[in-house]
């Protein structure tokens, strides 16, 4: 899924998956978060109720640019798990997720290699089996305006990604409106061009 430059891609529902290589099994958890507490709290409990797995790695990505992030490679060779789980995350273009990848041994060495490509793919499956949707940031605002200036405040609404969320008459209109983040600053030019001066932004 593409995204315009002021959107971003979360996981809206968990995935999971599970793949077997020589005798390991892979279990992988995609799962929406909205913050680094909420992330460390998810591998705690699947840690708890997985406790008796060889491994358990992670990696997260959290925030509308996606620079918080982590990965973890719990005790498998250094970038062996935890990087390629991480990568699959970015590829995606996903922010809010945590992905989570519980090996149970079986007797096989994979060699660093095997590892990335078990993790990778066991990774990639869980975030194939979530949901995705597209978060587009809002900023709420309220204006003001004569009944006279009815028609140019609506057709200025018209323009713009805005939602109408609350609109009240007392001897001013006054509308509370959910613009598109990206779009406020020029709604606010438009708008108040449109009416002369005459609109007024409450804070």
């Amino acid at each position: 899924m593409e995204t315009s430059p002021d959107t971003y891609l979360v996981l809206d529902k968990p995935g999971i998956s599970e793949i077997k290589i020589k005798g390991s099994r892979f279990l992988a958890e995609a799962i929406p978060v909205s913050s680094v507490e909420e992330a460390d709290a998810a591998l705690l409990a699947i840690k708890k109720r997985d406790y008796d797995a060889t491994h358990h790695c992670s990696a997260y990505r959290i925030g509308s640019d996606g620079n918080t992030f982590r990965y973890n490679d719990d005790g498998e060779p250094n970038s062996s798990a935890g990087l390629p789980i991480y990568r699959q995350i970015e590829g995606r273009n996903l922010t809010n997720s945590l992905v989570v990848v519980i090996r149970y041994y079986g007797g096989t060495k994979l060699g660093t290699g095997g590892l990335v490509r078990a993790y990778g793919e066991a990774a990639s499956l869980a975030l194939d089996a979530a949901q995705v949707k597209e978060i587009i940031p809002r900023t709420a605002l309220r204006f003001v305006f004569d009944y006279d200036d009815t028609s140019p405040a609506m057709h200025t609404i018209s323009q713009f990604d805005v939602i109408v969320l609350e609109t009240s008459y007392s001897e001013r209109t006054s509308m509370t409106l959910d613009i598109r983040s990206s779009q406020v600053d020029a709604f606010r030019a438009v708008f108040l061009e449109a009416l002369g001066g005459r609109g007024d932004e409450l804070a």
